[in-house]
């Protein structure tokens, strides 16, 4: 019994020293010793420098990568990363790609987990959302049947770990300006697709099909991640004719002034 407890808080010391370490290594990163994009350290170096072994060091670095503060590269080494700051209104500086992606992720859950036991006074909701996407509805703009038809299957779930992530991925979803942009651009290009898609989710639920709503789920924001992508490389393309462009002008005006 002795032994064990030895073992337990011998345990709970390597976990509360591989935390300060990364507190430390955390300090030196702010400090500006090892700023954005430098390379750590190795790791006997960093041993040495702290007195504790380099397994100590590796979990102080897969702590830092945990909470953002470096990139852990195979091979390579440890960088230190830009800091995410968050905007005034208190959210996450994230894009509207990785914000999809968290999406994907959660709500195509949410949809499985709450097929087998959704109201029919649900469905019935979800019926009335989806017709009001097409723009008919006097009382709900297609942006907020979107947006409550999401709630409303995370709400379904019965998930209140699920239903307070979907809730606050959808406050990013409305409130970042950059993100709400990219999605309005999407959704005016192809506002189709929107209805067929979440049409697709619905019937799923309505069979009663947690397999079919998650993958119906994940196909609508599958096809949102490929339009995002589509739009990316059509800006690119965009400010490289640009700056081709500009670069004609000023070869033509060099052109005749000699």
């Amino acid at each position: 019994m002795d032994g064990s407890n030895d073992t337990a808080r011998r345990a709970g010391g390597q976990t509360r020293l591989f935390h300060a370490i990364a507190d430390q290594i955390e300090s030196l990163i702010d400090q500006g010793v090892f700023p954005p994009g430098a390379k750590l350290p190795g790791e006997r170096e960093l041993a040495e420098r702290f007195g504790v072994s380099r397994v100590t060091v590796r979990e102080a670095a897969v702590a830092l990568q945990a909470s953002g503060r470096v990139a852990i590269r195979p091979g390579s080494g440890v960088y230190v990363l830009e800091r995410a700051h968050e905007d005034p209104l208190g959210l996450p500086a994230v894009s509207a790609f990785e914000l999809t992606e968290a999406r994907l992720l959660f709500e195509s859950e949410a949809a499985a987990l709450a097929a087998p036991i959704i109201s029919d006074a649900d469905l019935q909701r979800l019926d009335t959302l989806v017709a009001a996407m097409a723009g008919g509805s006097p009382d709900l703009t297609p942006d907020e049947a979107d947006k409550e038809f999401h709630l409303l299957i995370a709400s379904a779930s019965g998930n209140r770990a699920i239903i307070h992530t979907i809730t606050s991925l959808w406050r990013m979803r409305t409130e970042l300006e950059e993100v709400r942009s990219a999605h309005e651009a999407i959704c005016e290009k192809d506002d189709s697709s929107r209805i067929d898609e979440h049409g697709a989710v619905l019937d799923a639920l309505k069979r009663r099909d947690p397999a079919g709503a998650r993958a119906a789920m994940r196909q609508h924001f599958n096809r949102l991640i490929e339009a995002m992508l589509d739009a990316a490389e059509e800006r690119a393309l965009r400010e490289i004719r640009q700056k081709s462009n500009e670069s004609r002008e000023r070869f033509l005006i060099a052109a005749r002034m000699g």
